[in-house]
């Protein structure tokens, strides 16, 4: 009977202490948290139950599994009792990481609710990305260092291992070079404030938003939903673009190909009235010009601004169609045209309508005087007439 009711008391024991242990210290936080709405650490916090647990049941288990008195324990508590070692030791760094999460998330939402400067609120919070992920890679570093310990022959390797730490050290400086390189290429972008999580950025080319950092390399969303991965050293090495530094209202430019007729003051009204209706412009600039001209075209360059970097494509884009949809519906001399002959039925450039005209009843008059039979164009006899009477009139003026 003793040999039932021992292991039961001592693993059951166990366990009901490890649950009750858990259920009290989540009731303890979530009082706190209703109590103190203000700071969601309390709130995070109760992310620790499950590893917190993990920790006190190994831990009592640990102390207590040889009073079980089983054969199968006793011939093998070495063991045993190494493995109870590593699940605590990972169970704990897990605690650890836990907390030092919550804490870092807490401290982060407070900031964020008390800045209105979304720059400084993206600039902390690639900090405390990098942050966290040094502190968890420290962690895991020192928990896979206690576990090599636990094992004897470990430490005569590790003996080893430091006697000869200096041709190891150089060894692996050169063959790591690129990587400890983006190492403090990640500290550097961290805190110099080069590049922050939510910036928009050009790179090789192409535009996006930065997406993710880490200490090795840097994501960066296109506007197509892309994925360019870079190594971080590529932003402390090479020039890039970041549209967000120093304020993120930007003034974009829509360029057209216009004809030399174009009528600039109404193309500007209706610039500014398309602006006026369109969201996205924020009002503080505009300006419509004609910034080059060539042979048969003149280019037209509109000014426009907006907030930010999405607004401003809006705003380009509704200028952009807007002002060519009126212009065809308005003004389509304004436009681009190629010059043909009159045999493909249009006007050649420079000619009016009226000079036109004349020139075809000359070019038929005279077809149908060659033609037997054929009469003049009476109109136009009657104004060759006229054109010879005005210039045979005697002229009067001061002179």
């Amino acid at each position: 009977m003793e040999n039932v009711l021992r292991p039961l008391l001592v693993l059951g024991g166990s366990v009901l202490l490890t649950l009750a242990l858990g259920w009290i210290v989540d009731l303890v936080l979530r009082r706190a948290d209703v109590r103190h709405p203000e700071s969601p650490l309390w709130g995070l916090l109760r992310r620790c139950r499950l590893p917190l647990q993990v920790v006190v049941l190994t831990a009592l288990l640990r102390g207590t599994f040889r009073q079980t008195r089983w054969p199968v324990i006793e011939s093998h508590h070495d063991g045993i009792g190494r493995a109870l070692s590593l699940v605590l030791i990972g169970a704990g760094a897990w605690v650890v990481v836990r907390m030092v999460s919550a804490a870092v998330e807490s401290t982060y939402a407070r900031y964020a609710a008390s800045t209105r400067d979304a720059a400084r609120i993206r600039r902390v919070r690639t900090q405390v990305t990098l942050i966290m992920r040094i502190v968890t890679a420290v962690v895991v570093v020192v928990a896979v260092a206690a576990i090599l310990l636990t094992f004897p022959d470990m430490r005569a390797v590790g003996t080893s291992i430091l006697a000869s730490a200096g041709i190891i050290g150089i060894v692996a400086g050169v063959a790591a070079q690129s990587t400890l390189g983006n190492l403090f290429a990640g500290f550097q972008i961290a805190f110099g404030d080069m590049v922050r999580i939510g910036d928009t950025v050009v790179v090789d080319g192409e535009w996006g938003v930065v997406e993710e950092v880490t200490l090795t390399f840097l994501a960066v969303r296109t506007w197509d939903e892309r994925r360019i991965t870079m190594p971080v050293s590529y932003f402390t090495s090479k020039p890039f673009e970041n549209w967000s530094r120093g304020g993120v209202q930007m003034t974009g430019t829509v360029f057209f190909q216009l004809d030399h007729s174009a009528p600039m003051g109404p193309m500007r009204e209706k610039l500014h009235e398309i602006l006026l209706a369109c969201p996205a412009w924020d009002g503080r600039a505009w300006n419509l010009a004609v910034t080059d001209t060539a042979t048969t075209t003149m280019e037209v360059r509109a000014v426009v601004t907006a907030k930010d970097a999405d607004d401003i494509w809006t705003v380009r884009c509704a200028v952009r169609e807007q002002l060519i949809g009126w212009l065809v519906e308005t003004h389509p001399y304004a436009l681009p045209r190629i010059s043909t002959d009159l045999a493909h039925g249009l006007l050649p450039r420079g000619r009016s309508p009226l000079v036109s005209e004349r020139a075809e009843r000359s070019e038929r008059a005279e077809r149908d005087a060659r033609e037997p039979g054929g009469t003049p164009d009476r109109d136009q006899g009657r104004e060759d007439t006229e054109d010879h009477e005005n210039s045979e009139r005697p002229r009067t003026g001061r002179g």
